[in-house]
This record gives C-alpha cells, sequence and structure tokens, in this order.
C-alpha cells in the first residue's frame, strides 16, 4: 500500500503547473469578465466618491404610531427601494427615536433613489365621482370637461381580450381644443386562461352608485364640506396638491390631483375600493408587439383580484366619468382608466408614455410595499469627496508603508524565498482588485474607507501563511533533509496550519457582517474575501511555486541567498546507521586469542 502512496504524492509534485495554470486561467477570465461588463475600477462609496446625506423626519399618521418596529420596517423598506434602483453602498440607518439618516452616493440611480426613497408610496383604487381641469387648464371652461373621460391624466384601462380596443384610449378634455387630454392609455390584460368571474361584493369596495354623483355640468354634488374643497381645489398651486387628500381615510370620499403632459386636474374620488398593499408584485417591462412602450405589469393578490373585478365590474355600469378608476400614489392621481366591463383574472397592465425610468421607479415602490410612516425631509446635504479622498489617501499610504514593512522583513529573513512571497502577495492584489470590481454592478459592492482598512489588514493574513509554510519547510531541512523531500513533507502540517488560521479569521469576518450596520459590513466583507482568496493563492500558486524552485539548483543546493542554507538554518548532518557483525562477539585483537 505505500508504493501506491508514494507514486501519487510523485506525481502531484511533478505537475505543479497545473495549478499555476488554474490560477492564471482565473485571473484571465475574470479580466475578460471586468473589461465585458463595462467597469474597470471598483464602485466607490459616499465617503471616497461623495453624494447626499438625508435626513427624514417621521409623521405619526391615523392608525399608525412612531415606534421601534415601525422605524425599523421603514429602514427595511428604504433599503430594497435603493438596492431594486442598483445604487451601491447606500446607508440608511435611524437616528434616535423619529429620524431617518439617508447616505447616497453620487452614481448611477442616485437621483431617483433620493426621489423615491423617502415617499410613502401608499396606493388606493378609488371610483372617479367627478374630475376637470384646475389651474391654467381650466382657464378656458367646457361644460363636459367632467364627462369628457379624457381628464385622466397619465392612463386609461382596458380589458385585454373582453373587449374592443378602444377601451385603451381617452378622448378630449376640452371641446374648444384649448384644454385637451390625451392621457396615457392604461391597458388592464387578463392573462390567458385566468378569467374567474367574480361573485358577490368585494370586502370594502366602493360602489360609485352609493356615492355622490356627478352631473354633467361637473359640479359635485354630497357632502357639503367636501364640495367646498373640490371647488376651492387649484391643482396648479403646489400648496393646494400637497393638502388635496392630506388625512383622507382609504374608507371615505377625497379630493386629488393628477398631472398630464404638463396640464393639472382635479378630481373627487370615492372610498378606496382596492389597498395598494394587495398588488403582489409590479415590474416595468417593454412593450416589444405594440406601441405601448414601457409598462408597469401589476399582479394582484387573490382577494385583491377579487376586489379589482368587482369594482371594475361596478364602475361598467356607469356612465364617464363615473366609470373610471383613479389610481391615487401619495394623495396624487397618477392613472384615472375608464372601465367598460370587469376585469377579471388578477392582473393589471399600467401602459402609455412612461419613461423608462418612470416605470421602473413605480413598480420599484409598488412591489416593495408603503412606509408605515410618513416622512418629510428635515435636511439634505451634499457629501464632497475631498475629505474622503485626504482619508483614502492617509489609508493607502499607511498601507504602502506596512507593506514596504513587510517586504524589508521578507527580504532581510527569508532572502530569496521574498521572492515567492512578494509573488504571492502580486497575485492577490490582482485577484482581489478584480473581483472588487466585477461585484460592483453584480451585488452592488461599493469600496469604502473601512473596506480599505479591510484589505490592508489582508497584507498581513496572506503573509502570515507564506511564514507558516516557510519555517515548516527550514523544520524539515534542519531534520538533515534536502529541499524537495522538505517541501512536500512540510506541507501537510503548514496546509493544516494555515486553514485552522484563515478559518478563525473568516469567522469573526462573518459574524462581524452579520451583527453589524452600514460601513463597518464593508470591513467585514473586505476582509472574508481576502481571506478566502488567501487559501487560494496558497494552494494554487505559493505551493506549486516551491515545488518548481526546489528544482533549481539556486535552491536545491541551499546557497547562502536563498533563504535555504542548511547551515545558516544549523541543520544537523544525515543520519547513517552502523553495520555490526551478526556472529558472537570476539577479541579485538588477534593477538589475544
Amino acid at each position: 500500500m505505500a508504493a501506491p502512496k508514494r507514486g501519487r504524492s510523485a506525481s502531484a509534485q511533478s505537475k505543479p503547473g497545473r495549478s499555476l495554470a488554474l490560477i492564471l486561467i482565473a485571473i484571465v477570465a475574470l479580466t475578460g469578465g471586468m473589461f465585458a461588463s463595462g467597469h474597470t475600477t471598483p464602485r466607490l462609496g459616499i465617503d471616497l466618491a461623495g453624494g447626499t446625506s438625508i435626513t427624514l423626519k417621521a409623521k405619526a399618521d391615523q392608525g399608525s404610531a412612531i415606534n421601534k418596529a415601525n422605524m425599523d420596517t421603514a429602514v427595511d423598506i428604504m433599503n430594497r427601494r435603493v438596492n431594486g434602483l442598483g445604487v451601491s453602498e447606500a446607508e440608511v440607518q435611524t437616528q434616535g427615536t423619529d429620524n431617518i439618516i439617508v447616505n447616497i452616493p453620487k452614481g448611477t440611480n442616485s437621483a431617483e433613489a433620493q426621489q423615491q426613497v423617502g415617499t410613502t408610496a401608499k396606493l388606493y383604487f378609488r371610483p372617479v365621482l367627478a374630475s376637470e381641469p384646475s389651474g391654467a387648464a381650466a382657464q378656458s371652461p367646457s361644460p363636459s370637461a367632467s364627462s369628457s373621460g379624457g381628464s385622466s391624466p397619465k392612463p386609461g384601462a382596458s380589458p385585454s381580450g373582453s373587449s374592443s380596443p378602444q377601451q385603451a384610449t381617452s378622448g378630449s378634455a376640452s371641446p374648444t381644443g384649448t384644454a385637451t387630454s390625451q392621457g396615457r392609455a392604461v391597458t388592464d390584460a387578463l392573462k390567458a386562461g385566468s378569467t374567474p368571474s367574480p361573485s358577490g361584493s368585494a370586502s370594502g369596495s366602493a360602489k360609485p352608485s352609493a356615492t355622490p354623483s356627478a352631473p354633467s355640468s361637473g359640479k359635485p354634488s354630497g357632502d357639503t364640506a367636501l364640495q367646498a374643497r373640490y371647488a376651492a381645489l387649484n391643482c396648479a398651486k403646489p400648496a393646494d396638491r400637497a393638502n388635496a387628500g392630506k388625512n383622507a381615510r382609504p374608507g371615505q370620499p377625497t379630493v386629488a390631483c393628477g398631472e398630464n403632459d404638463g396640464a393639472w386636474f382635479k378630481y373627487l374620488l370615492g372610498p378606496a375600493a382596492v389597498d395598494g398593499t394587495e398588488v403582489k408584485k409590479a415590474q416595468a417591462v417593454f412593450d416589444t408587439q405594440g406601441a405601448a412602450g414601457w409598462q408597469v405589469q401589476m399582479t394582484f393578490t387573490s382577494g385583491g383580484g377579487k376586489k379589482f373585478a368587482d369594482i371594475t365590474g361596478e364602475l361598467a355600469k356607469n356612465q364617464t366619468p363615473q366609470n373610471e378608476f383613479g389610481i391615487v400614489l401619495d394623495g396624487e392621481v397618477v392613472s384615472s382608466p375608464f372601465v367598460h366591463s370587469a376585469i377579471t383574472g388578477g392582473q393589471a397592465e399600467i401602459s402609455g408614455s412612461f419613461k423608462q425610468e418612470e416605470a421602473q421607479n413605480l413598480a420599484n415602490m409598488l412591489s416593495y410595499g408603503a412606509l408605515p410612516l410618513s416622512f418629510r425631509e428635515e435636511s439634505v446635504t451634499t457629501v464632497t469627496a475631498a475629505l474622503g479622498g485626504e482619508q483614502l489617501r492617509a489609508g493607502l499610504l499607511a498601507g504602502a508603508i506596512g507593506l514596504a514593512l513587510v517586504v524589508i522583513y521578507l527580504v532581510v529573513y527569508y532572502r530569496g524565498l521574498s521572492l515567492v512571497a512578494m509573488a504571492s502577495l502580486v497575485v492577490s492584489a490582482i485577484l482581489t482588485y478584480l473581483i472588487m470590481t466585477l461585484l460592483g454592478p453584480a451585488i452592488g459592492f461599493a469600496l469604502n474607507l473601512p473596506a480599505v482598512c479591510g484589505a490592508i489588514v489582508a497584507i498581513g493574513i496572506t503573509a502570515d501563511s507564506f511564514i507558516v509554510y516557510f519555517e515548516r519547510i527550514r523544520d524539515e531541512i534542519r531534520e538533515g533533509r534536502s529541499l524537495r523531500p522538505a517541501v512536500e513533507r512540510a506541507w501537510p502540517r503548514a496546509r493544516r496550519t494555515i486553514l485552522v488560521s484563515d478559518f478563525v479569521s473568516f469567522l469573526a469576518a462573518a459574524v462581524l457582517f452579520i451583527v453589524t450596520v452600514g460601513k463597518v459590513q464593508g470591513f467585514a466583507f473586505t476582509l472574508g474575501l481576502t481571506t478566502l482568496l488567501d487559501v487560494v493563492v496558497v494552494f494554487l500558486f505559493t505551493k506549486p511555486l516551491m515545488t518548481l524552485l526546489a528544482r533549481r539548483k539556486f535552491f536545491a543546493d541551499g546557497h547562502k541567498w536563498s533563504g535555504l542554507d542548511p547551515k545558516g538554518l544549523g541543520a544537523k548532518p544525515p543520519l547513517r546507521r552502523t553495520r555490526r557483525s551478526a556472529g558472537p562477539a570476539g577479541p579485538a585483537d588477534p593477538k589475544e586469542a
């Protein structure tokens, strides 16, 4: 059994080129991936790239209180919204009992993230009781403005496959032509084979027939206070828009504003029929088969789909504009599509003249839900990269000094072996840089100052692995073995020590990453990554390279500058056994016989 074992060891020892070729292929592949991704440098965090710091103050809504649970939920939703936009290194954390600090680095989609991060994103589907142009558009009055069906500010809707396609378009808002609204066409699609018939009335749904109706003159009737608010509402004024639906309960009628192509419209809306929390999924897609352009596809929960079918069925019985429903997001009507029949199937598409960013933003907010609290911006501060740049230069200088000290120590103490250590450090640095660059677009990883510190600390971890292996080789030489068997015999013992050491380092990094938040996670992530790379480099580069160098005369003969000089290491002479005669001992001198 011993012979085959020696054969495998000899085979592995004679082919170290395979391991070196493997790590070379990995470097080439990672380099190709880096250039293919279009990112040749790591993404930088807010402390290095600059960005925006926003302070949000929570406001208690009806039915919700400012407490730790709601604040933590808000932080989680904000994080998911920003991550959904692909913004790297965004930091969202609470401060005190009612403040949230959001740090958004400068870069792709950072402006959209800043706009979305504090948006409550409370979505309701409400029946339209009356609507008409407001502000500048109202200067050309039209008695049919509220009954034209064209006052839809953003999309209109039709149940795909269940009625004529003309339902997807809106008419003009004014016969004079001075105030028209093309509206975005909203198409509500039924997926093939999914056409359940609603039965009964959805809980909480609002039936326009049971609410105050709007005559063709556009003047609302019903609750006097609500009529007064509707009559006085001027959506061209930002203050009126902000307060239009303020403190409105989902189960009560309200007023709201909506915009279309720069023109503002005001709405009288009935109680909410479907809540936005019953939107199971929303995503932005591009219509490649038609002219709809960018769309937001929504999938309702089973309960939400039934409620949506019920309310659209009720609306279809009414005349314009009471056959419309308003999609109200944070008090603003983003769409008021009309329907001619019930929309069943639990799926809908909001489409029209959306730009890609608008569709993605709306889908992002709908997907991740509404904030449990309302927030107002207390302060918005622009963070420059100047201070971070100075700290980075100081950190890199400290790292360079530390690396120089390590190299000097290796050269003085290990001499020729220092070339192996420095080559391994270079390979480790290349792999670290390539992987950090690729992780930017892949998972949003961004390099910040703590991450740089983690990379600097990793220099010591990597150098420690080399030292462990070199010392094991020297121990074997001190025992009187030549270099080639010393390299192979030292490896199993060094390997165990290196794996245990790296496992402890990786475990500490993993625990630190889990229990911390913010920038400290950058330090832990970088430390864990470089620890894993240390194992890869030692196994696939350092050990094979030592096997190759052991065949070179300079190292094999123990040159005094190789770092493996047997005399300099105090090696013992080879142990040799003396043969003794097998016969009985006799006198040493024949004369004694």
